[in-house]
């Protein structure tokens, strides 16, 4: 791979080549940050048999990334409060620029691509207003900042499209915070988390949970093909956990999933990812603090499974299941309700399975 990849790095410093496409960076199926055994880390390229196409390089410790639709470039994002995130051209393995978050900005570790490829837009703090922002970067442009919109409320954490539109859908966790204090929450007493729908620059729609349960952080979403939104929470109250899960569809108010008190007891409180199943009857959702997988059935609301799995945390859609990664360096498919190993490597997957 590295001679294929230095033979391709030259044609294109020449102009020769045709336009890369994800096939030259060996088609992956997902894309991963993990720490290696050596005390480095880096972006990997997962192949869907969970063997390790690519593993590149990053400076620090990153989160999530986002990939090109199109081209294999790939945002690699440093883990919250970071203010850099390196975009990889994953058929070379060379970074093709650095976007820094703007003074008085830090991102949130999620970018997603516009339809088209032609924009990325990022998750990120105006720390000095308290208000969250998304960022706007130009893609046929070597990613130069192109501006920001509001992202309709506080801390927006993941940001996902709504298929086949380029209607943003973002998770407002509703958690204010500063660089000088690093991620304690600073409004615990008047946090408002929300669902945002935002479409050509304005916030269209917004969703929220019941007051009583205002302190429950949304973080991480998924989209079916549908266009339900399947959010998973963090608890930041006293006490025992509300249910951390639901779906949303637009127009609608919040359904939350339902499941038996040591279930949501297990979860101490936190979801790390969610997934909708490949065909979007199954909700998957992880927790690393709980060593826990759990499923719920989509139509009906109701938990369906409990795997425990050491330290999960990623999770995305592949074939029949739904695909986790834990911080042991494991990977297993989450199957009909049953856990099928797939493999291990010699690195801590971090937080977060990006299908490609």
């Amino acid at each position: 791979m590295t001679s294929r990849r230095g033979f391709l790095a030259g044609l294109l410093a020449t102009g020769l080549a045709p336009r890369a496409t994800w096939a030259d960076a060996g088609a992956p199926a997902f894309l991963s940050a993990a720490a290696l055994a050596d005390g480095g880390y880096a972006l990997c390229g997962i192949g869907r048999a969970g063997d390790q196409l690519f593993q590149i390089r990053l400076p620090a410790r990153g989160h999530a990334a986002a990939a090109h639709p199109d081209r294999p470039e790939a945002i690699a994002f440093a883990r919250r409060p970071g203010t850099f995130a390196v975009v990889i051209d994953c058929a070379t393995g060379m970074p093709m620029a650095t976007l820094n978050a703007p003074a008085g900005r830090h991102f949130y570790g999620h970018g997603v691509f516009s339809q088209d490829g032609r924009w990325l837009f990022t998750t990120e703090n105006d720390y000095a207003a308290g208000q969250g922002r998304v960022g706007i970067w130009d893609a046929m442009n070597s990613y130069v900042r192109a501006g920001d919109i509001a992202s309709g409320g506080i801390g927006p954490h993941d940001i996902k499209r709504l298929p086949g539109t380029d209607i943003l859908v973002v998770a407002n966790g509703g958690i204010d915070t500063h660089p000088d204090t690093g991620r304690t929450p600073l409004n615990i007493v008047t946090m408002r988390p929300n669902l945002s729908y935002i479409e050509d620059g304005q916030v269209i729609e917004t969703a929220e949970q019941p007051q009583q349960w205002h302190r429950n952080s949304i973080r991480h979403l998924a989209v079916s093909a549908r266009g339900q939104v399947a959010f998973g929470m963090q608890w930041q109250g006293k006490g025992e956990a509300p249910p951390l899960v639901g779906l949303h569809a637009r127009g609608s108010t919040p359904r939350i999933m339902t499941a038996p008190d040591a279930e949501w007891r297990q979860m101490q409180g936190y979801i790390g990812s969610i997934a909708f199943a490949p065909d979007d009857g199954a909700v998957i959702v992880t927790s690393p603090r709980g060593n826990m997988v759990l499923g719920f059935d989509a139509d009906t609301l109701g938990w369906a499974a409990s795997l425990p799995v050491m330290d999960v945390c990623g999770a995305a859609p592949s074939g029949a299941g739904v695909l986790v990664s834990s911080g042991t360096g494991a990977l297993a498919m989450v199957v009909d309700g049953r856990l099928v190993p797939v493999g291990r490597m010699d690195l801590r997957w971090d937080n977060h399975l990006v299908a490609l």
